[in-house]
């Protein structure tokens, strides 16, 4: 079971609502695309809008507590995927697995993994999109301009640095609902070898 909204429906709840798409459309049928800044639980419900109105079929990796009765049949069918943030269980490859096994497919993720305030980015986005050898694409929500759409889309190089820094540079002037609560674009320091 699907639960899209049509298209026309969508875009007038964004228009009467103050918000304008803008949307650069994928050039491959396949796509990681990512989400920021996400610091509130209104970026779904604009997102979701968003993802209808310009009626690009992506499918969002989602915490699987929200899969959970009552409400996991509704985010399931808005495209939801149950992800256990909880365990090392080889999601990466998984995703990329996915990836090799559809001829088309858009998975949205949100690289902060959380709506509060963080010191940086989940790698996880980064490491599916490389594995699965697709591009990634730069949706984004901007609250003082009222638009949500996507950017850009990129063709990650393997230089972490180089690629976080031209992620920043598309998403340079956008903020969230709580500014405060943006995390910036850098990846966590890896444990050095022999250590846990």
């Amino acid at each position: 079971m699907r639960l899209f909204f049509p298209r026309r429906l969508a875009t007038w709840l964004l228009n009467r609502f103050g918000w304008r798409v803008v949307y650069r459309p994928p050039e491959l049928a396949k796509a990681v695309i990512i989400f920021y800044p996400h610091t509130s639980n209104w970026d779904f419900v604009v997102g979701i809008l968003a993802r209808s109105a310009i009626d690009l079929p992506v499918y969002f990796a989602g915490k699987d507590s929200l899969f959970r009765w009552p409400y996991g049949w509704v985010f399931r069918g808005l495209g939801g995927l149950p992800v256990n943030r909880r365990e090392h269980t080889g999601l990466v490859a998984q995703l990329a697995e996915e990836f090799k096994r559809r001829e088309s497919f858009y998975l949205a993720i949100a690289p902060e993994g959380t709506r509060r305030a963080t010191t940086s980015m989940k790698s996880g986005f980064y490491r599916v999109a490389l594995l699965a050898q697709v591009p990634l694409g730069c949706a984004f929500i901007d609250y003082p301009r009222r638009e949500v759409g996507i950017r850009e889309f990129l063709q990650l190089s393997g230089n972490e640095a180089a690629d976080l820094a031209r992620i920043a540079e598309v998403y340079a002037g956008c903020h969230g609902k709580h500014p405060a609560q943006e995390g910036p674009f850098t990846f966590a320091a890896k444990p050095a070898a022999g250590r846990e």
